[in-house]
């Protein structure tokens, strides 16, 4: 058996034998969420810090668009 060993320098790390399907699940819920604190936090800003966060907002919208595309074709779900 194969036991990883974590690497000390790394806060965060992914887990080497993940699925494809868990990763672009994850990937896809945390640029959902992304996206929902960007539109969350704009509410409370104005004028340039407000067009910034839409921006990036726009930015992560897309990256769910591209991630929920990716997850259709590599785990469709079943009807």
């Amino acid at each position: 058996m194969f036991k990883v060993t974590p690497d000390p320098t790394a806060l965060f790390s992914v887990a080497p034998n993940a699925s494809n399907e868990t990763l672009i699940t994850n990937s896809y819920e945390t640029f959902a969420s992304v996206s929902t604190l960007l539109l969350d936090l704009s509410e409370d800003l104005s004028g340039k810090h407000r067009d910034i966060a839409l921006a990036i907002h726009q930015l992560s919208e897309l990256g769910v668009l591209l991630t929920a595309k990716l997850l259709d074709r590599e785990a469709p779900c079943s009807s």
